[in-house]
């Protein structure tokens, strides 16, 4: 299959990347891992594709104290093999390992994977547990918005026409936190059924702070937000527990499709969430020790 015509640009700045989104209908190609097969089945028509592989000072991990920040056209293979990313996030790091396969984990992009945000794509659900924050730019300049805040629905996010994401910031974990990831698809590489990620941070044998991402179980990546609310302040007990799980199943509206009805991604989610917890208690009690 052949995509329709384009314009083609090669962008060597930011500035020069917005002022030709500004032109017309046009898209950002940089790894091209979803954008690529979209166009071979005519699902885009841009008249223009803009180029950003040639833009200096994009491609980047940089550990800036209380943050690391990542580039927008910094690859998934990159941030799987950071030591500075295994060190500050390895949640991170393992959960890279099951984005699709090693070829096009050495294209795709951080920046393309969250502007992208498929429902079911691991990237997006791991901005949300970690509270990253986007570096956006304009022609009017650039704005910084939390991951909370960027994604809208399933392939849809708070990004104008004439924007970019160039930057990525993931804050620093507090000392004494765990952490977890269960993922569960057809085959290795294939996206999630369903996903879901865990921090818990442990003081004195209680939850301080807790964290519950998931994905592949509604149209955007999802907080846990009650779930996390009710473990504050205390430890894991079975019927904590149990309540923290049906808390997150009763969180999630899952769609139904050829790979699976809603009812059993809902099972799974908690089952999943369940698992990643125990595993972020287990590592918060030993870092907290």
């Amino acid at each position: 299959m052949k995509p329709p015509p384009f314009e083609y640009v090669v962008a060597d700045s930011v500035e020069a990347a917005v002022a030709a989104l500004g032109t017309g209908e046009a898209k950002i190609v940089a790894g091209g891992q979803s954008l690529v097969p979209m166009l071979n089945f005519r699902l885009l028509r841009p008249a223009i594709l803009v180029d950003i592989n040639r833009v200096p000072g994009l491609a980047f991990i940089e550990d800036r104290g209380d943050a690391i920040s990542v580039g927008a056209l910094t690859r998934h293979h990159q941030i799987e093999t950071s030591p500075a990313i295994a060190e500050a996030f390895p949640v991170l790091s393992t959960a890279m390992t099951h984005v699709a396969h090693l070829a096009i984990r050495n294209r795709g992009t951080i920046g393309g994977s969250l502007s992208h945000a498929d429902p079911a794509a691991e990237l997006p659900m791991l901005a949300l547990l970690l509270d990253a924050a986007l570096t956006i730019a304009s022609p009017a300049g650039t704005r910084i918005i939390a991951a909370r805040d960027f994604f809208r629905g399933a392939l849809s996010v708070d990004l104008e026409a004439d924007e970019i994401v160039t930057e990525v910031a993931f804050p620093k974990l507090p000392a004494g936190t765990g952490w977890g990831f269960e993922e569960v698809a057809r085959r290795h590489g294939d996206f999630a059924l369903a996903a879901v990620a865990a921090t818990l941070t442990v003081a004195d044998g209680a939850i301080t702070r807790a964290c519950i991402a998931m994905t592949g179980v509604d149209e955007t990546p999802k907080r846990a937000d009650d779930a996390e609310a009710m473990l504050i302040g205390k430890a894991p007990e079975p019927a904590l527990r149990k309540a923290a799980i049906d808390s997150v199943r009763a969180s999630v509206t899952p769609n139904t499709d050829l790979h699976a009805s809603a009812d059993y991604r809902r099972h799974l989610v908690g089952v999943l969430a369940g698992r990643a917890l125990d595993a972020a208690w287990r590592r918060a009690r030993g870092a907290a020790a």
